[in-house]
């Protein structure tokens, strides 16, 4: 196993390196100069301008830039912001929160789509199955932003079950409410994946020939057809985590949760190149480091599965 998991970690490495060369290269192609961004209308000086794009590099070609930035991440530096600001320190308190918020997110689409999953399957064609798949369409056709705004006008200020926004009521109580709205879609999916997975191994011989040999249905359906089935329900989950860290930045605008989402949104709007790529380079990693555990998991839930 441990020769799977080197080679999973030597092929993350031209990964890791073309997605953070693609997002410097998307930075660096934004428009407008960041040193006159941050000072908003007032002028500035020509010696003052000079100073500070030799400081940050900003006269060099994009693959100078990108490779000392690369060296100074291999030092465990994600470098400056435009005002000498440490990104490491700009993004380290606001990691707590947008971990804490993607958690909630998985654990509920995790949680409650493989239930109404499990539901669906053993119901196939039934009542509980229609409401199921029409209610995880309704959840997929719906734009996140309309989901939390109406999720938190009517839970939050008309019927006051969860606080509206802000982080002041700590973990769980602040993050329930965007969490679920954050995990609607992901649990949309989940629901999906684990109905249709379920009822196909339903059918399969091994099912038929457990059922003839006087195993219960709880038995059958919790010991052998369920563990099989979670395949492609953990691959979407370890994919869906690292989607959950990128893409709370809607989410987090409209609970005005202080995490990266909001500080990325922050520093496009400022033009502050540096630690949009700090954050994008975490993220990556963490997208990494989710998908080889998801792999490993493969042969916990099917010892079939050899990392050969």
């Amino acid at each position: 196993m441990w020769r799977y998991v080197l080679r999973r970690l030597l092929q993350a490495v031209p990964v890791f390196l073309g997605t953070t060369l693609l997002i410097y290269a998307m930075v660096f192609a934004l428009p407008g100069d960041p040193i006159q961004a941050l000072a908003g209308d007032k002028p500035v000086p020509e010696s003052v301008q000079q100073t500070l794009r030799e400081r940050y590099n900003l006269d060099d070609p994009l693959l100078i830039q990108y490779g000392k930035y690369m060296l100074g991440l291999l030092q465990g530096d994600l470098g400056e912001n435009y005002t000498g600001q440490k990104v490491s320190e700009m993004l380290g308190g606001r990691w707590g929160v947008t971990v804490q918020l993607a958690l909630t997110a998985w654990v509920f689409e995790l949680l409650l789509g493989i239930a109404l999953g499990v539901w669906a399957g053993l119901r196939r064609g039934r009542l509980a199955d229609t409401l199921v798949l029409g209610g995880t369409t309704l959840m997929i056709a719906v734009p996140v932003f309309v989901l939390g705004y109406t999720a938190q006008i009517l839970l939050g200020v008309h019927w006051q079950i969860f606080p509206t926004a802000g982080t002041d009521d700590g973990w769980p109580l602040s993050y329930l409410l965007p969490g679920m709205v954050l995990g609607s879609l992901g649990l949309s999916y989940v629901a999906r994946l684990t109905r249709t997975s379920l009822a196909e191994n339903l059918r399969a011989d091994y099912v038929r020939t457990a059922r003839a040999k006087g195993l219960t249905r709880a038995r059958v359906v919790g010991r052998h057809t369920l563990r099989n089935s979670l395949i492609p329900v953990v691959t979407y989950l370890g994919v869906d985590f690292g989607a959950l860290m990128g893409g709370a930045i809607v989410t987090e605008g409209i609970f005005n949760l202080p995490g990266i989402g909001q500080q990325v949104f922050q520093s496009i709007q400022l033009k502050e190149g540096p630690v949009v790529v700090g954050a994008v380079t975490v993220l990556v990693l963490i997208f990494l480091l989710v998908n080889l555990l998801v792999d490993l998991l493969y042969g916990v839930l099917d010892p079939r599965i050899r990392y050969e």
